[in-house]
């Protein structure tokens, strides 16, 4: 794989990463195109997260501040008795809503036979998921009023947003934002409150990952095969970070002004294109 075809897959997940339209979808795609399938994909995928986490942390740095300094706060709360400060709260539901799916991408990546994961990460898989979880994100955005803010956040909500990511880990074309903002507009959450919630719950998961790609990627054997390096995936990950950041902003822009429709049409158009192409894609 070329330099130049390394900097537009970056490029394409750190704008896709935070946005509601799947970007491991989006990366399986081009990497297969380029002809980087399977474990390298994989890896391209998991080390632009690195990239995409920093450009996270940095727009919502004083939310994460405060949930780190809340942290501590969480520690000492069963000696303290005391109420839990906004910060403390933060931390609290960022944990809570973090295991499931980190058990979830664990056993897919450890138990899951190949043979299932393939057929998982194949086109019409990303295209099917790619049209019903638009449709779910629809429905749920346009299903009522939706004012609920953060202090509003119970755990079982937290629980419940973070456990669908386990979801968007097995399946591509699910988009991990995409389905917790769903979640969270389902239980009615602004629509800014619902995007910033499910950026802050994805850190632990985008962590994980992004230090499994990069792991994966130093000990990669040139040898033996391997299409990428250390030196290529840190290329990755600071491309994806300086468009993440562009598009969060962007992301956090528009949601002040309209709905997800926008992200809703842009799925369903992808989805039906991708199934239309599939005879094509067969004959390849």
């Amino acid at each position: 794989m070329s330099l130049f075809q390394l900097l537009i897959i970056a490029a394409i997940q750190g704008v896709t990463e935070w946005l509601p339209i799947s970007s491991s979808a989006h990366v399986l795609l081009l990497s297969d195109s380029f002809g980087a399938g399977g474990r390298d994909e994989l890896l391209i995928n998991a080390v632009s997260n690195l990239g995409t986490l920093a450009a996270m942390l940095v727009y919502f740095r004083k939310d994460v501040a405060s949930a780190f300094l809340g942290g501590f706060e969480l520690v000492a709360a069963p000696v303290t008795k005391k109420r839990l400060s906004p910060g403390a709260r933060l931390a609290a539901c960022v944990l809570i809503a973090t295991p499931i799916a980190l058990i979830a991408a664990l056993l897919y990546e450890g138990v899951l036979p190949e043979s299932m994961q393939d057929a998982l990460r194949s086109v019409p898989t990303v295209a099917g998921a790619t049209i019903v979880f638009g449709l779910l994100l629809w429905w749920a955005d346009v299903k009522g009023p939706r004012t609920r803010r953060e202090e509003d956040m119970t755990f079982t909500h937290a629980l419940l947003i973070g456990a669908t990511q386990a979801i968007a880990a097995i399946i591509p074309g699910t988009s991990r934002s995409g389905i917790t903002m769903t979640a969270a507009r389902a239980f009615g959450y602004d629509r800014t409150e619902a995007a910033r919630f499910s950026m802050l719950i994805g850190a632990p998961i985008l962590a994980a990952a992004g230090l499994y790609g990069a792991y994966g990627l130093f000990t990669a054997d040139p040898d033996a095969g391997a299409l990428l390096t250390f030196q290529d995936g840190m290329i990755v990950a600071g491309v994806a970070f300086i468009t993440g950041l562009a598009s969060i902003w962007g992301l956090m822009a528009l949601l002040n002004r309209m709905s997800f429709l926008p992200f809703v049409i842009y799925r369903l158009i992808l989805g039906i294109a991708l199934f239309a192409m599939l005879p094509y894609l067969s004959a390849s």
